[in-house]
């Protein structure tokens, strides 16, 4: 699946937003991707799920895991193009954690999937809970790469598309500096603005 085909997948859905938003990592950005109204037409989510997988048909997979919430729909696809287990891990007390009696046999080799990529702060969380409970991480995957290759998530990652769009830190924001309002749609302490997925 070429790049350029990914992007246009997320425009015709509504889901490449244009606004003043507050990133879940707390960074500022123009741009904004709502990956559930891409992600909600099962066809796609399936076509997404395997695209990642292809890359890993070569490698032997054990487990596909994701963080609640965004990761969920496509690391399922994942787990399904590839034919194994699929769970996730959620915060519990503001850390990553696995529940709902999840259990990782010991030295399952473990690919992380996410929808969309920033800073890789929540697929470096997961792959630490994970590492925690057993699991050997041999890879990450995303549909989109915010970060153009960027972020350091500590092991071999890929993704279907990058998109340059800048993120910044509140203090360097020129939207801020205009006084634009922000809309938080991926916030970690939620949000009565939007609801989205990441």
């Amino acid at each position: 699946m070429q790049a350029e085909s990914v992007i246009e997948k997320f425009k015709a859905a509504g889901a490449l937003l244009e606004g003043h938003f507050v990133l879940s990592s707390g960074l500022h950005s123009t741009r904004y991707l709502q990956c559930a109204l891409v992600l909600q037409d099962p066809a796609q989510a399936e076509e997404f799920g395997q695209a990642l997988a292809s890359h890993f048909r070569e490698q032997r997979i054990d487990l596909v895991a994701s963080p609640a919430i965004g990761g969920l729909i496509i690391g399922h696809e994942v787990a399904r193009a590839l034919g194994v287990r699929f769970l996730w891990t959620e915060r519990q007390d503001g850390v990553m954690t696995l529940r709902r009696g999840f259990s990782i046999s010991p030295g399952a080799r473990t690919l992380v999937v996410e929808d969309v990529v920033t800073t890789g702060g929540s697929t470096r969380e997961t792959i630490a809970a994970l590492r925690a409970a057993g699991a050997e991480v041999i890879a990450a995957a995303s549909i989109i790469d915010r970060s153009s290759g960027a972020a350091d998530v500590g092991v071999p990652r890929i993704a279907l598309a990058p998109l340059a769009v800048p993120s910044v830190e509140p203090a360097f924001c020129e939207a801020c500096a205009r006084g634009e309002a922000t809309t938080k749609p991926g916030s970690r302490k939620g949000s009565t603005e939007l609801t989205p997925d990441y």
